[in-house]
């Protein structure tokens, strides 16, 4: 059994575990179409996505022995798809969840307490203080948890440049997350970035500003003490916080693949586009990232941008990401990774064909720096690293309140404050991981089920899980961990 993406293409996808000249090739791997001679062109989705390094026969298994990564299209036509892009967007309809309205007119779709280390020294303290507090909390409903976002910098840094923007930014942006509560930051006192510098950059509104130093509080015992009898004082106010009514336009949803493979660009990623083309629809902000692993597919989103200005932005990210890979002797074909070559993917000009999926069809609102708010209605683009925990640090750090997250290979991936929903790309992970695994897209090719009908599955998810139903991931106790903000810049 196998499937053709696009008439013009030059390979078919297996659809069924099939045996070719002795190799059992999975589901996602491709065959030959027709004869390909050396150097020649290699197309799936309509797209290049190699070069044939040998000659190719009928019929035979093209991947990385015979496949290899090359040139791509970059004769960019900006916008010239936009009034395609806007006419593929559905109707606005009306959709609504239940979230927690804060003072500041966000809207939360959980309601968690932030202990947030602005250096690695108090990383320690106040995973000890969480540890603490989620005991003492664990029978009050109305609070989802105390979590620690602890990390390995905020030292040796220098004190200004794109490293401190970045940190700065993913440090405030979850202590001052819709799903978050009330935050307290905590640092040790003689390091680079200080608290005094967070109260100075963003104000010191104590109403979401606390903060403290171990050196001040007489060492780590007296600190972790302090932080408990913080946090139980503000507990009567962040319990307080209800569910009410709110429309679908107040979302910001993350998207997100990992442990990709050769049917994530056929079923979970299209089927996660009409899902995120849904909600642009309706003025909420489906959050793409990952500038790696959009790179050989950054023509799509451009010829769809929805001014110079935004194409302008992405292609400048595009060009900085050749020249930083570049510099460090590396290669933008540095991915897939050997567990998406092991699912079928060959080049990373594949991967992000397949990637880009995830971002529908609409237009392209927004491009904006890692870390940064999301401000702009419709699908946006943050630029950031390929390396799921940094990348979707940085989108929640921009405003997302729940991440969809689509795996062939399988994840074990969470996150916090926003919930993340896990898709399967076929059916065979689903069996495998099902406990792990909130949907399974893989009956888009098994049972044919429309990607229409599959997206609105997902759609209807996010707002149930907007409104409080607990993800796999949640069950699992997952996404302590999978806090890693973007580290650039000189360690000295």
């Amino acid at each position: 059994m196998s499937l053709v993406l696009h008439p013009s293409d030059d390979v078919e996808i297996v659809t069924a575990p099939t045996e070719i000249g002795g190799t059992r090739l999975t589901p996602g791997h491709k065959l030959a179409r027709h004869p390909l001679a050396t150097g020649a062109a290699v197309r799936k989705f309509g797209q290049v996505i190699g070069y044939a390094t040998t000659d190719i026969a009928t019929g035979d298994h093209v991947h990385s022995h015979n496949c290899a990564f090359g040139a791509h299209d970059q004769d960019y036509r900006v916008s010239d798809g936009l009034d395609a892009a806007r006419a593929a967007l559905p109707a606005p309809g009306e959709a609504t969840f239940q979230g927690y309205r804060r003072a500041n007119g966000q809207v939360g779709t959980r309601n968690y307490i932030a202990l947030v280390a602005t250096v690695n020294c108090s990383g320690t303290v106040i995973r000890r203080a969480a540890e603490i507090l989620n005991a003492r909390l664990a029978d009050e409903p109305a609070i989802d948890g105390v979590v620690a976002f602890a990390h390995g910098s905020g030292c040796g840094m220098a004190q200004t440049g794109t490293g401190a923007d970045f940190l700065s930014r993913v440090l405030w942006g979850h202590a001052t997350h819709p799903n978050v509560g009330a935050a307290v930051f905590v640092g040790l006192g003689c390091e680079v970035f200080q608290v005094a510098r967070m109260k100075q950059a963003y104000g010191g509104n104590p109403d979401r500003f606390h903060g403290l130093t171990i050196q001040d509080n007489g060492g780590t015992a007296q600190t972790i003490d302090t932080i408990v009898a913080r946090v139980m004082d503000l507990v009567p106010e962040v319990a307080s916080a209800r569910r009410t009514p709110c429309p679908a336009s107040e979302l910001k949803v993350a998207l997100q693949c990992g442990g990709s493979d050769g049917l994530s660009g056929i079923t979970a990623n299209p089927a996660l586009g009409v899902a995120s083309d849904m909600l642009a629809a309706l003025g909420g902000s489906p959050i793409l990232a990952e500038t790696p692993e959009i790179y050989g597919a950054e023509q799509l989103l451009l010829s769809r941008a929805a001014d110079g200005a935004v194409a302008d932005k992405l292609i400048e990210r595009v060009r900085w990401w050749e020249a930083y890979t570049e510099m460090h002797g590396g290669s933008m074909d540095n991915n897939p990774s050997p567990g998406n070559k092991a699912g079928g993917l060959t080049t990373i000009l594949e991967k992000s064909l397949g990637a880009v999926a995830k971002a529908g069809q609409g237009p392209l609102a927004s491009v904006v720096d890692y870390a940064a708010p999301v401000t702009t209605p419709g699908l946006c683009f943050m630029d950031s690293p390929g390396f799921d925990p940094v990348s979707v640090t940085g989108q929640i750090a921009g405003g997302a309140q729940v991440v969809v997250f689509t795996t062939g290979r399988g994840s074990a991936f969470g996150s916090k404050p926003a919930p993340t929903i896990k898709l399967a790309t076929n059916d065979a992970l689903w069996q495998r991981m099902e406990p792990d695994m909130d949907i399974n897209c893989g009956d888009v090719v098994s049972a044919q089920v429309p990607l229409a009908d599959k997206g609105r599955e997902i759609f209807d998810m996010i707002l149930r899980v907007a409104s409080g139903e607990a993800t796999k991931s949640e069950a699992l106790g997952l996404g302590d961990n999978e806090f890693v903000p973007w580290q650039v810049g000189a360690v000295m």
